[in-house]
């Protein structure tokens, strides 16, 4: 049946997971939605636990692969808990609230979440920024009943269950039910209310101010309680707004400290600099290295305090990271005249013998061009045709003495 997969699903694993799979899987997920950690997805939990007591038992997880969560109800007299399980799973959490199998309803109704991108500048100096929602309010006027009359009926298809067997030629399977869809109500056209064509809620636009606060960062959650659809005798669900940090051109964060990348010249790395630096809020940092201490391709430099705010204590921050890259001069930069004058400057040259026999070769250097095929070619190796002897066919072969 459908609802066998159920369980497995709670826990993503496949209906023949071994033992230690499910039981990995479950430590993955627990650690992942504990209160301590995701106070906001208790629910979730007591499903992800409630799964894992039947499936890493071997006798229940037998009973369930063989009777479902609804043969399990029935058979709650054999110790397996099925009521508490099969209730909280149709009535309240995993199917969304029907109403066929208990009186008991789902007592939250569904978060809405919706990504916001933020700037880093504004991760840094904090916003307000506005976002428009779109959400179902119970319809005032009919006050969520759907019908004018305020009388609904049980639905004719599933005799008000909400949910309905179909059978198969393989087996059956338990589904809600498409006339009520899933509400086990039937409302006559006739009595339906106007302003909400018996859908009990009404479509609403509204506008909420969403807080970037400073220090803030990516994938952190806003929350606005109870800002989620209404639906009748339920209580809303939360808005929950997650911050997604756009790409920054010059700016890359990590956790509270920022970094950028400069390249300076030659003469920079030698002598010493000064540039400028745009900083998120605006303000220019005039930074500036001495001559003689020399700046080394990937050397890291640091200014403490000019990070990233931290979170609910902006007025600490972290530290400003530069990355520094060398630009070398062009070659035949100058005249040979200066270059033995920079030899003078310059610490000398490591000493050079010339190594005596008859395996000693002088070779040159040349540019290397990646897409150049001819780079393929080396010493003492060439590319064999296949017209050459006929023997050896295309492919590398290798000259020998």
């Amino acid at each position: 049946m459908e609802e066998d997969n159920k369980l497995y699903d709670i826990l993503g694993v496949e209906r023949n997971a071994s033992e230690n799979e499910i039981k990995k899987q479950y430590r993955r997920l627990a650690k992942e939605y504990h209160p301590d950690k995701n106070p906001e997805a208790g629910d979730k939990f007591k499903e992800i636990s409630y799964a894992y007591e039947i499936l890493s038992d071997p006798k229940k997880r037998a009973t369930y692969d063989q009777v479902g969560l609804k043969g399990m109800q029935e058979g709650a007299a054999d110790g397996f808990g099925g009521d508490d399980l099969y209730s909280h799973l149709f009535a309240g959490g995993l199917f969304g609230g029907f109403g066929p199998f208990g009186s008991r309803r789902r007592n939250k109704g569904e978060d809405t979440v919706h990504p916001l991108k933020v700037s880093l500048e504004d991760f840094y100096n904090g916003k307000t920024a506005k976002l428009q929602l779109s959400k179902n309010i119970i319809c005032a006027v009919c006050n969520g009943k759907g019908s004018k009359s305020g009388q609904v009926g049980k639905c004719r298809t599933c005799n008000g269950m909400g949910m309905k067997r179909t059978y198969h030629e393989i087996g059956s399977a338990i589904s809600p039910c498409y006339e009520c869809k899933g509400t086990g109500e039937y409302i006559d056209e006739s009595d339906q209310c106007e302003t909400c064509n018996g859908k009990k809620v009404c479509n609403e636009c509204k506008i909420l101010e969403v807080h970037v606060e400073k220090g803030m960062k990516e994938n952190q959650k806003i929350l606005f309680r109870g800002e989620g659809d209404q639906v009748p005798d339920i209580e809303p669900g939360d808005v929950v707004i997650v911050l997604q940090q756009k790409p920054h051109e010059k700016f890359q964060r990590n956790d509270d400290n920022l970094q950028v990348n400069q390249t300076i010249s030659l003469t920079e790395a030698l002598c010493g600099f000064t540039f400028v630096l745009r900083h998120l809020d605006g303000r220019d940092l005039v930074i500036r290295h001495p001559a003689g201490e020399v700046i080394k391709p990937g050397d890291m430099k640091m200014i403490v305090g000019e990070g990233m705010p931290r979170y609910k204590d902006p007025f600490e921050k972290g530290n400003l990271h530069i990355c520094f890259s060398i630009k070398f001069p062009d070659s035949h930069f100058t005249t040979e005249e200066n270059l033995k004058l920079l030899e003078t400057i310059f610490p000398p040259r490591p000493e050079f013998v010339m190594p005596i026999g008859d395996n000693v070769e002088q070779v040159d250097l040349h540019d290397f061009e990646p897409n150049d095929k001819s780079n393929e070619t080396k010493r003492g190796c060439s590319y064999a045709s296949d017209d050459e002897d006929g023997a050896h066919g295309p492919g590398i072969q290798c000259a020998t003495q």
